[in-house]
């Protein structure tokens, strides 16, 4: 009888403060699914290589129905799938793009199909690019689901509100972050444990609009645990960021950034 009351209280005072929100009507497995749908389709023979159009037809009004039903919840007047739909061949272009570099910039892969069907950092990539279209078609909450399912599967943070150009090349790619207002630039390359991040968030929702995060200019490598970070922070093309480095100001073009080396000893153990 104590057990009852007792629970009876403690479920009182959790559930009496129930708000009415409208991401409450959302399916996010619906959402997720859609991403899936549309990977499907950018990548058809990958994942289907003895489908054929009617197999194709299918999963895309599959898409349809779920972009429908996630748009409407968002918006009073959301875009129509036919706006979303008409952007793929683009972000076809895209995503191959970033295969190429992937496939390229990895001696240990085997074929640009190994990189499609098992590349952590390009599930995180094909997650961002399909995130970002809805993002900028003002679906943000899908977009944002959609994201953090990636990140979730990956390790590899990155909003779906920031820019990205052609030929973006993720390696390994564990504990990668990437903020909503960063700009990236074409062929650039992380490694695993990249931060391009703000400075500070002390004063919380002021900063909201304001370009927080850095500009990664076009072919610029960053290597594993290095932190870049400041709306103002500008990485000249053509540069180079060493591992573990911690940036907070500006480099030009075709800078080398690296730590100077430590103290380390190296000595011969007993035997």
């Amino acid at each position: 009888m104590e057990n009852k009351e007792l629970e009876e209280r403690v479920l009182d005072e959790l559930l009496k403060e129930k708000e009415d929100c409208p991401l409450q009507a959302y399916s996010r497995d619906g959402i997720r699914e859609f991403y899936e749908d549309i990977r499907e389709l950018l990548f058809f023979n990958a994942y289907h290589p003895k489908g054929d159009m009617e197999d194709a037809w299918r999963i895309s009004e599959r898409a349809k129905e779920r972009f429908t039903s996630f748009a409407q919840k968002e918006m009073q007047n959301p875009p129509s799938f036919t706006a979303f739909y008409e952007e793929l061949p683009k972000l076809k272009r895209l995503l191959d793009s970033d295969v190429v570099s992937i496939y390229e910039g990895d001696p240990a892969c085997r074929s640009c199909m190994e990189v499609i069907l098992a590349y952590p950092g390009f599930i995180a990539i094909s997650a961002y690019r399909i995130a970002h279209l809805l993002f900028t078609m003002g679906l943000s909450f899908p977009a944002r689901v959609i994201s953090e399912y990636a990140h979730s599967r990956t390790g590899i943070d990155i909003h779906p509100g920031a820019s990205i150009g052609p030929s973006f090349f993720i390696d390994h790619g564990t504990g990668i972050v990437i903020g909503e207002t960063t700009i990236i630039g074409e062929g650039v390359k992380l490694y695993q444990g990249v931060t391009l991040g703000g400075i500070s968030l002390k004063e919380g929702r002021a900063l909201c609009g304001v370009k927080r995060h850095p500009t990664i200019e076009d072919r610029v490598t960053i290597y594993a645990g290095a932190s870049i970070l400041g709306g103002n922070t500008v990485i000249g093309h053509d540069s180079v960021i060493g591992s573990n480095v911690f940036l907070l100001e500006s480099v030009p073009p075709f800078s080398l950034v690296r730590m100077k080396s430590g103290d380390l000893e190296v000595k011969e153990r007993k035997k």
